[in-house]
């Protein structure tokens, strides 16, 4: 049996989750799930030496790059690879691709199945070849992953499956619709990283519109439409999931108080902020750290 992922020596940080072989039948049949379902998933962070040449690919797979380089290359061709890309390699396309040596990537990946794959896959490579597509960065991607990954803690529960069907739709849906506003938007790109460092300056308190706006030397509403194209969401919007994954990275790498967590971020009230947290990561900043985000 060939094997699904690569035989990259796992981090304490990074995740890989195959699902289990004796769900497979019973996802392929039942009319809840037959449609999509998840093979494998995992964050690799910072993954030096991480490699993978499949001559054959039975399933589909997606990768999201979130920091560092890498390559991609097909039969005639070799692509670099750099953050923000997706990676998309359909059913059936011979493969190659490997970290960068001196910035490895990091990545986000998804093999699926299911009636509906091919089709799916088809909206995000109309033409069902091998390619890394530009997406930019989108800090719900990351947040709809982790979702996903806790399917890790449910063993077999075929309830939990179900539901974990219906995430992947939606994972997979999002970047279908990110692909296509990236595509339309082509040649009005807006400097992310200048936008995201300036969102990390503030990263602990706030800022105005008008000010992001001013430091991007452009008008807010230029500036704002330009960025929903870009995004598919409003800047402030973007800034509080930004304040999320931190938040998010703080309770698993942390022993603070939901309290003192939120005040790190500018938030005077620990209440509010648990709001705004179970809003972005659907559960409160309680439930993230008892249910093993580590």
């Amino acid at each position: 049996m060939k094997p699904i992922t690569s035989d990259w020596p796992l981090p304490e940080q990074a995740t890989r989750f195959l699902t289990p072989h004796v769900l497979f039948e019973w996802l392929m049949e039942n009319p809840l799930t037959k449609g999509l379902y998840p093979v494998a998933m995992g964050y690799y962070p910072n993954a030096l030496g991480h490699r993978m040449l499949r001559p054959e690919h039975d399933n589909q797979l997606l990768m999201y790059c979130t920091a560092g380089r890498g390559y991609l290359r097909g039969t005639g061709f070799e692509q670099p690879v750099q953050r923000g890309d997706l990676l998309a390699m359909p059913r059936g396309q011979a493969h190659e691709y490997w970290a960068d040596e001196q910035y490895p990537w990091s990545l986000y990946w998804l093999h699926f199945d299911g009636e509906l794959a091919d089709q799916l896959m088809s909206l995000i490579c109309p033409q069902q070849t091998l390619a890394a597509r530009p997406i930019g960065t989108q800090p719900q991607l990351l947040a709809l992953f982790e979702a996903l990954f806790d399917l890790r803690h449910s063993a077999t529960s075929r309830t939990r499956f179900i539901h974990g069907c219906h995430q992947t739709q939606q994972l997979i849906s999002l970047l279908a619709v990110l692909v296509r506003q990236q595509a339309e938007s082509r040649g009005k790109r807006i400097n992310m990283d200048r936008v995201e460092a300036y969102m990390q300056q503030h990263l602990h308190g706030s800022f105005t519109l008008d000010a992001l706006a001013e430091h991007m030397r452009s008008s807010k509403f230029h500036f704002s439409k330009k960025f929903r194209q870009h995004t598919g969401q409003s800047p402030m919007q973007y800034f509080i999931q930004l304040k999320m994954q931190h938040a998010c990275k703080l309770l698993d790498s942390s022993g603070q108080s939901v309290k003192a967590i939120a005040s790190n971020l500018g938030y005077n009230d620990p209440y509010y902020f648990s709001r705004l947290f179970k809003k972005q990561i659907g559960l409160s900043p309680a439930q993230y750290r008892s249910s093993g985000h580590r």
